[in-house]
């Protein structure tokens, strides 16, 4: 059907690759298919693909329909989907960029971003996407963790001129900033870990908790370890009184899990919270 074939993958070719610190790398792709991805964007400063990995010794129907792989492959060589925000969008290079928290050879999508050169091909699905900074809110809030990291700063340089924002991101520790450019009036805290595990402390909760809250509409959006921020939510609903419609909140990962386990475990707390 025309409306599911707009979502298969499209192909897309690195063309360049490179580390934005220590631990973040930036793979800048390109696309035949380029029009057709800006037709799918939605504008917003969260936007996201799904990143899909094939596997090496298998052919697949060409263009890739994944309708069509799950109708005539078994299941173990269907294609592994990661989940990664889009850094930017260059329409006059007709070029996008993704950051990647790269830990070594742990996982799937960082090693093969730390590896990544020109030339180097890879399918993708989106974007989708549902948050943009408003410009009639008060005040913004925006904070998030090194996985989130490439969201919260396109955030901020989405930002209205002149908006008031309080940011506080998460890294490991000095040599993991970035320099952040943004028209807003922008108070920005670095929230450093020193050593400890990912997902393993209370630094934004503990962060956001303590903040001398500003009067006025906040639109608010707050994205990481999804066990650490589950326990903001209320707070911010109930004791804070942000609108729901002013709150973008998502547990981007789980500590412990793949994204495999991550999409097992949303869809358990759905069912739950339905219950």
């Amino acid at each position: 059907m025309p409306g599911s074939r707009r979502r298969n993958p499209l192909e897309f070719e690195v063309v360049d690759a490179s580390w934005v610190t220590r631990s973040m790398r930036r793979v800048v792709l390109t696309s035949d298919e380029f029009d057709t991805f800006l037709a799918r964007d939605g504008g917003f400063t969260d936007r996201y693909v799904k990143l899909v990995f094939l596997d090496s010794e298998t052919t697949y129907p060409r263009p890739l329909d994944m309708e069509s792989v799950r109708e005539t492959l078994p299941r173990e060589v269907w294609p592994v989907l990661r989940t990664y925000t889009v850094r930017w969008i260059d329409r006059a290079a007709r070029t996008i960029a993704i950051d990647f928290v790269v830990h070594g050879d742990v996982g799937l999508a960082g090693p093969w971003a730390a590896g990544a050169a020109a030339g180097d091909r890879i399918h993708l699905n989106g974007p989708g996407g549902a948050y943009a900074p408003a410009a009639e809110a008060d005040w913004h809030l925006v904070a998030g963790d090194d996985a989130a990291l490439p969201a919260v700063v396109a955030a901020l340089e989405a930002m209205p001129d002149g908006a008031r924002v309080r940011a506080f991101v998460e890294v490991d520790g000095p040599e993991d900033e970035q320099p952040v450019t943004s028209a807003a009036d922008l108070d920005l805290t670095w929230l450093h870990r020193n050593g400890a595990a990912p997902g393993s402390t209370t630094l934004i909760p503990d962060a956001v908790k303590q903040l001398a809250w500003p009067a006025g509409r906040a639109q608010v959006f707050i994205h990481g370890e999804s066990g650490l921020l589950k326990a903001l939510r209320s707070q911010l609903l109930d004791e804070r009184g942000v609108a729901k419609d002013d709150l973008s909140f998502s547990g981007y990962w789980r500590r412990g899990t793949n994204e495999e386990g991550f999409r097992v475990w949303k869809a358990e707390q759905a069912k739950a919270d339905v219950a």
